[in-house]
């Protein structure tokens, strides 16, 4: 009988299960653990990292290209264009595209070379067109340093670097046939048409070859058709047509619209799959601005102002502003120094790139001090910045100063509102004033003696504005001040607007600091701020915030917006404004304003001529200004005129009214016509009116006399004929209503041009000799009358010495020598 196996124990088969129980137990928390992190790390990835990782795989999968939306464009109240966007392209490269696009290259001659050796046949290798010779074409088209091209072309590990943005049509098209294969990197043509229309080789007749990873994207760029007219206002765009500075920054969420969006499926390289998948987003163009702004006025406002800085070698430069009294709508601003929008890197002013190389010669004379490159580039970069950040400001809204004597006609409007004083009111000046320590002098040391009040203003007389000050007291002085919006910022629709600065407790507790502050000193001021108080003391005693844009327009040109000019508040009441207009139109027909005079217009306004605080007794720095208004009975315009530290050994005493008054008046005169003012001439004045000259040639001398003296011509002739065979000045030409004629009686013209005398220092009736008997006929500006008799010419349109047509008119621009503020 066979062994049957023998049974195991029962503490056997007990051992066995528990180990069986042990390791399934063991295997189902393993699996449990292995699904837990399992489970964590899919969450993780599909929930938590979702957006992530599939922005990643989209950004492996799809190329994308930003399209630049049209920015919007900027007109100035009579529909020019300021600022307008047109098409231009960004070129940029792809650096690892372009190493791929070489290696390919190499791999393509080394088979071909094995292949001729094979066949036994000779094989000459192509040229690679490698990372230098595309570095020399883009450097050579764009105008880029080759050596930054060629260093980023070797950071094979990026795929976009710009090479230069905002190219313009014709450039980028040289870029393109550069790609294509139409041109070398040289310029030189490679390629030709050949009988079937097909672009080929001109050398081989074969297929030109296309360069890879160089491309070309939309952008838009920003052109300005006035160039720097208005620089300081208009402000420019960046290089990623972001606004910087003025109206660009203020209104650049108005201007700049949406940009657009193609998405475009990629291969593993990143090379665009055709047909495959892509998405286009509209790009939507911005708004565009109608300004308050006037080319024409702007246009003269600036030549004048720039003319005065240059004559006066003024340091720290100067503002102007005109702005429309009624409204607070600006015509026209201007800030040196200035620029140009188009080219905004450039330093223009010659006073600040003189300072800016004395800087950067120090920065490169102590090159030694910087302990890294890095630094010295920064100090270097710095510099560059804070002149590029001088020239941008716009010190009309942006920077502050102590107005003097401009301000006084809002001491006086004060006075006048509290019934302190009347036109009747009278005023000792002895030519000094005591207050508390200080002893305080007027402009004429001798002093002016007993005055009714518009002629203290007419004299901008110190000790009786103190007087006029003392009377409204430091607190109600104060109250006013806040009043006319002088410690406030003015909220034109620009951005970083300074305000002024004055000391409450110093008024409340100081007589001399009210004392000073009666005339404008030892307080600062925007000369926006001033002049908006300005307006409001001569226009109804009504505050209204200054403004610059007009109407926003959309695409097509619907108005989206209208500004409504509102006053923030009432000043003065009507009755106290005439009487201040009254006040200001004496200062410019007899007081120490009279070279702000202009013909055919009544004028109102003030000179200023501001000692800076603390440099009285080192450097004597001063601000010299002038403001003025026409007409003077119904004001439509108001200017405002500074200029910071003029030179003084120009010959011109340093005064608001012998420096800044003349100019103004020039200024006044030609925007007056452009604004549709017209003039209304007194009967002397309009004597020497223009008017036109008419065509005598061929007519009897009797009649041509006749004629003449219906004009109001004087005429004298030349010659014994009886027909007139020649004129001076000729037919049609525009001279003053006073010029005499000169008649050719059969007596040939003479055709040799006359020498233009110098006539500056000149009374008017020995200008008047000087330029009559050279043969030219002279027109009168400026001041036509004053009781000083210290009228004398200041300017003349032609040069001495320069030749000029027999005729010719020579406009000669008066001024009286004898002002003190």
């Amino acid at each position: 009988m066979a062994n049957r196996p023998r049974r195991k124990s029962d503490a056997a088969r007990r051992a066995n299960q528990v180990i069986r129980g042990r390791t399934m137990l063991v295997m189902v928390l393993l699996g449990v653990a292995t699904f837990t992190v399992l489970f964590m790390k899919l969450y993780d990835l599909q929930i938590n990292q979702y957006d992530t990782l599939h922005a990643r795989a989209v950004g492996q999968q799809t190329d994308s290209s930003v399209i630049s939306a049209s920015r919007g464009t900027i007109y100035d109240k009579n529909g020019e264009i300021m600022a307008i966007s047109y098409s231009a392209e960004t070129v940029y490269v792809d650096p690892h595209q372009i190493q791929l696009f070489v290696e390919s290259q190499q791999e393509d001659i080394q088979a071909a070379a094995e292949k001729a050796a094979e066949n036994g046949e000779t094989y000459t290798a192509p040229e690679v067109l490698d990372q230098a010779y595309i570095a020399r074409g883009l450097s050579r088209i764009l105008e880029v340093d080759e050596d930054t091209i060629l260093e980023q072309l070797d950071r094979t590990s990026n795929k976009y670097w710009v090479v230069k943005s905002k190219v313009d049509q014709d450039v980028a098209d040289e870029v393109r046939r550069f790609i294509n294969g139409e041109i070398d990197e040289e310029g030189n043509q490679l390629t030709t048409t050949d009988a079937d229309g097909n672009t080929v080789l001109i050398s081989t007749g074969g297929r030109p070859k296309r360069l890879q990873g160089i491309a070309l994207t939309p952008d838009t760029k920003r052109l300005y058709p006035f160039g720097s007219l208005a620089g300081n206002v208009i402000g420019f765009v960046n290089a990623q047509n972001v606004g910087s500075y003025g109206l660009e920054s203020a209104y650049d969420d108005v201007l700049n619209g949406s940009s657009g969006l193609t998405v475009t499926a990629t291969d593993v390289n990143g090379t665009p799959l055709l047909y495959n998948y892509e998405q286009y987003y509209d790009a939507e163009n911005g708004n565009s601005l109608v300004l308050t702004l006037d080319t024409n006025v702007q246009y003269y406002l600036e030549k004048g102002l720039e003319s005065m800085l240059d004559k006066y070698d003024a340091k720290y430069g100067g503002t102007g502003i005109v702005m429309d009294v009624n409204s607070g709508a600006i015509l026209a601003m201007a800030s040196y120094p200035n620029y140009d929008p188009s080219d905004y890197s450039t330093i223009y002013s010659d006073q600040l790139q003189e300072l800016l190389d004395a800087e950067l010669a120090e920065i490169q004379q102590n090159r030694s001090s910087y302990k890294t490159e890095e630094e010295y580039q920064t100090a270097l970069d710095k510099a560059l910045g804070n002149a590029q950040n001088q020239q941008w400001r716009n010190k009309c809204y942006q920077d502050t100063y102590e107005p003097g004597s401009t301000y006084k006609p809002i001491t006086l409007a004060m006075a006048l509102e509290e019934g302190l004083v009347n036109m009747n009111s009278t005023f000792n000046c002895t030519g000094v004033v005591q207050v508390g320590p200080w002893q305080i002098h007027c402009s004429k040391r001798s002093g002016h003696g007993l005055q009714i009040l518009k002629e203290a203003v007419g004299n901008s007389c110190n000790p009786a504005f103190i007087d006029i000050g003392s009377r409204v007291g430091g607190e109600k002085y104060y109250e006013y001040m806040e009043s006319f919006g002088l410690l406030e910022e003015t909220g034109v629709d620009l951005v970083g607007e300074a305000k002024g600065i004055a000391n409450q407790e110093g008024l409340l507790t100081d007589a001399s600091a009210l004392a000073s502050y009666s005339f404008g000193q030892t307080f600062t001021v925007t000369p926006l701020e001033l002049i908006r108080a300005q307006a409001a003391t001569i226009n109804g005693g009504y505050l209204y915030t200054p403004y610059l844009v007009e109407q926003v327009l959309d695409d097509e040109g619907n108005v989206i917006s209208q500004h409504e000019p509102q006053a923030v508040r009432q000043v003065i009441s009507e009755e106290t404004s005439a009487k201040v207009r009254e006040c200001l139109e004496w200062v410019i027909s007899d007081g120490g304003g009279r070279n702000g005079q202009v013909a055919g217009y009544r004028i109102g306004g003030k000179t200023g001529t501001a000692d800076k605080t603390g440099t009285r007794n080192t450097t004597r720095e001063v601000v010299v200004s002038f403001m003025c208004f026409a007409p003077a009975d119904d004001p439509q315009i108001i200017m405002l005129l500074t200029m910071d530290t003029p030179s003084r050994t120009t010959g011109t005493a340093v005064y608001g009214g012998t420096m800044v008054a003349p100019v103004a008046s020039q200024i006044m005169s030609e925007i007056l016509p452009q604004l549709g003012i017209e003039p209304d001439y007194t009967a002397e004045e309009l004597v020497g009116a223009d008017t036109t000259v008419p065509n005598l040639v061929g007519e009897t001398r009797a009649d041509a006399e006749d004629r003449l003296e219906s004009l109001g011509f004087s005429y004298r002739t030349v010659g014994d004929g009886d027909t007139v065979t020649d004129q001076t000045p000729v037919g049609g030409a525009i001279v003053p209503g006073n010029a005499t004629i000169i008649l050719y009686l059969g007596e040939e013209k003479p055709d040799t041009p006359c020498t233009v005398p110098n006539v500056v220092g000149m009374t008017a009736s020995a200008a008047n000799k000087a330029i009559t008997n050279a043969g030219l006929i002279m027109k009168v500006t400026g001041t036509t009358s004053a009781s000083s008799g210290n009228v004398y010419a200041i300017t003349q349109s032609i040069p001495g010495g320069t030749e000029a047509a027999a005729g010719t008119v020579v406009t000669v621009q008066f001024g009286d020598n004898s002002v003190l503020d």
